[in-house]
């Protein structure tokens, strides 16, 4: 009898039946506020009837082409849409499967576009568990450890998180855009870096968000050494943030967005997008796979497009998103034990401390635990796993952002008390 691995632990204790907008449903017939979004994947909700029938349909007629073989009309379709969302310039795209697909792609256009070996990340970002991007990841030991030697030519450099420092935001700011200038001349010369990776918000690093001038330093930086600027928007892209893509928030212009997760409403595609001048200088051969691009998932998501449009639910995101955050500030408000709240649209996330400013990742673990026991599916994150974060699907409305509230008010004074 084969089972899972059993490195695989779940978060919840959930086994799931069936799921509809922010609900999953149990096999016990139990329904609980799932507050995971499959890890801000299900965009418009569980089961959206209007990806279910693009998808159902799509299965019909052709499940799957392999693009580098035949085309088909999903994906030429698809291509086109997200010319309309995409930013300024950006009119070229390779799709893969995951969020570590796309990463690596970048990667790799990255490095042979510009004929240079170095990429730099920044400290807590996550890129995912490929090699490349494992080695470009710095959210937590666990996504590499065991597994050195990983890829050479990353450097690192600090992300302003002012809370971590102790700092405001400006001072962590200048201090991180310092430390980049000093990696410059200590350890990666400018003029062997191929590009600046950087998420717009620290998804598993923490929920923390960037800001303005740190993004503006690292495009003022990029044009002056012919850097890249490549953003990471797998878990921030598609209204998550309350704008359509997270550096929007920022007046940032990328080189190159990387985007996954909502992207089709949880069917697997993840995708880059560059100028096709850029694009152009990646090396014949270098872009492909089997099943990227997929026909039913590029159907899904040219649905997930029209209810994300015709739903407006990137103003949606915002609104309820600033709900969200009220709530849960007010929480932490009455807890000490809770040190920060931040994020941005439904993104959202609870730091829970000790009482001299350590991580206490056994609180929040005992909080994420009671919550799923009272119905609310929640997960954690952050380098020490000390932050309890809230990634509603972007249909939530505002009765089911104030249930989640009150279901965190009672567990945090439980677990606290």
């Amino acid at each position: 009898m084969s089972q899972l691995s059993p490195l695989l632990k779940q978060a919840t204790p959930v086994v799931v039946d069936h799921g509809e907008g922010v609900y999953l449903y149990d096999v016990d017939g139990n329904r609980h506020l799932d507050f995971t979004a499959g890890i801000g994947v299900t965009s418009t909700g569980h089961c959206h009837p209007r990806v279910v029938a693009a998808a159902q349909e799509q299965v019909g007629k052709l499940i799957h082409g392999q693009y580098t073989t035949v085309m088909h009309q999903p994906l030429q379709r698809l291509t086109e849409r997200l010319g309309d969302v995409l930013p300024s310039g950006l009119d070229s795209l390779f799709f893969a499967n995951s969020g570590s697909e796309a990463v690596e792609a970048a990667l790799r256009l990255a490095r042979q576009a510009t004929g240079r070996p170095n990429v730099v990340v920044f400290q807590g970002g996550f890129h995912g568990r490929t090699v490349g991007a494992a080695s470009m990841t710095t959210s937590g030991t666990r996504f590499r450890t065991g597994y050195e030697p990983i890829m050479g030519g990353v450097q690192v450099a600090p992300f302003p998180f002012a809370y971590r420092y102790g700092w405001d935001e400006q001072t962590a700011t200048k201090f991180a855009l310092q430390e980049l200038d000093y990696l410059f001349a200590t350890m990666a010369p400018a003029n062997d870096v191929a590009a600046f990776f950087v998420e717009p918000v620290l998804g598993e690093g923490g929920y923390v968000p960037a800001n303005t001038e740190f993004l503006a330093g690292l495009r003022q930086r990029a044009d002056e050494h012919g850097i890249l600027l490549v953003l990471d928007e797998v878990q921030t892209g598609f209204g998550r943030t309350g704008k359509f893509w997270g550096h929007d928030h920022f007046d940032v212009r990328p080189d190159v967005v990387i985007t996954a997760k909502g992207l089709a409403s949880g069917f697997p595609l993840s995708a880059i997008a560059a100028s096709t001048e850029l694009m152009s200088k990646a090396w014949p051969g270098s872009q492909g796979g089997t099943y990227g691009g997929n026909a039913v998932a590029c159907a899904a998501a040219l649905a997930t497009l029209d209810v994300i449009q015709e739903e407006r639910l990137v103003d949606n995101a915002a609104e309820q998103g600033r709900r969200l955050m009220d709530g849960a500030r007010s929480v932490a408000a009455k807890h000490p034990e809770i040190g920060d709240v931040r994020g941005l649209g439904l993104m959202v996330g609870s730091e829970f401390t000790t009482s001299d400013g350590k991580p206490d990742p056994e609180t929040a673990k005992a909080a994420q635990q009671a919550a799923a026991q009272k119905g609310l599916l929640l997960l954690m994150c952050g380098a020490h796993m000390n932050v309890v974060r809230m990634i509603p699907a972007l249909v939530v409305n505002a009765e089911q952002i104030d249930t989640a509230i009150d279901i965190w008010a009672d567990v945090v004074s439980e677990v606290t008390s």
